[in-house]
């Protein structure tokens, strides 16, 4: 059983190109279900064997130890895609989760910042002049004017900037890349950063990353946390801003400015519309409430 697993997870990582963060949390779904399993059943040894009895076991386990039912929804869906993936490859004859059903999780209303927030928060760098200082504002309006994912953030290359052309090349979810177009002022930050910065943080010609810590590596995602929880003190903002907040908020306001919907898809990596759409009714209700 661990091999199919094992074999599910490699497609994942290196045929789809899914983050090594996202594949260890399927890892880690899935093997809490096979642990329950052989709990449950302990002559299970194929995956063939799971049936739809012992998958709504333990969904009805997860409830008595009150996990939510978001966190109940995801792991259920991560056996769907694992099953459907067994099915798909002739490992597996039949689908148990088919009619497998999930609870209902309610979406919160993504939170979003208002101009005033988001113009002290860029502020807050411009007044740290060492080359932190200068990274630390480049990252900041790149995120806010162009709506990246913090992981799209730090997987950007030096290689990926065509600042004469003002285009940008993001890697995004499943690897799919797009190219997105850079604000005059945001490209200006940037070459700032790449010549009076960048050489300061790192000397290494083979480090190709964009944004680096002090000691020449790539950013982390939980560096870049630490970052804006930096900035958010000295700005004085609310104190449970997100990354992922000036995302919301990039599309919440491009919106408002009449951005027809593709075009935000875009901008944002959704593969579908459906989940770009929550971002339309956000700025409808902000509209009607400025009326």
């Amino acid at each position: 059983m661990e091999e199919f697993l094992n074999l599910f997870l490699n497609t994942l990582q290196h045929d789809k190109g899914y983050a090594p963060n996202t594949v260890m949390a399927y890892r880690n779904d899935l093997t809490q279900f096979l642990d329950f399993a052989h709990n449950a059943r302990p002559a299970l040894t194929q995956w063939a064997h799971v049936d739809k009895l012992l998958l709504t076991s333990f969904a009805t386990h997860l409830t008595e130890r009150y996990y939510t039912p978001a966190s109940i929804a995801r792991k259920l869906a991560v056996l769907k895609s694992f099953f459907h993936f067994l099915v798909a490859r002739q490992l597996l004859a039949a689908d148990p989760t088919t009619d497998l059903g999930s609870p209902k999780v309610e979406k919160p209303t993504p939170q979003i910042l208002n101009a005033d927030e988001i113009t002290r928060l860029l502020a807050a760098p411009s007044q740290n002049h060492t080359p932190k200082g200068l990274r630390d504002r480049a990252m900041l309006e790149l995120l806010a004017a162009n709506g990246l994912r913090v992981s799209e953030l730090v997987a950007l290359d030096v290689d990926d900037l065509n600042l004469p052309m003002l285009t940008m090349n993001c890697a995004g979810r499943g690897n799919r890349r797009r190219v997105l177009p850079l604000h005059p002022l945001t490209a200006e930050t940037l070459t700032q950063y790449l010549e009076r910065a960048r050489p300061a943080l790192t000397t290494d010609p083979a480090e190709h990353a964009l944004f680096v810590n002090p000691r020449g590596a790539r950013l982390t995602r939980q560096g870049l946390w630490l970052v804006i929880k930096e900035y958010v003190q000295e700005a004085g903002v609310a104190a449970s801003i997100t990354p992922h907040m000036l995302r919301h908020s990039f599309a919440v306001h491009l919106l408002n400015r009449g951005e027809k919907l593709e075009r935000v898809q875009h901008w944002l990596g959704h593969a579908s519309a459906t989940t770009t759409q929550v971002y339309t009714r956000l700025a409808d209700s902000l509209a009607h409430r400025a009326e």
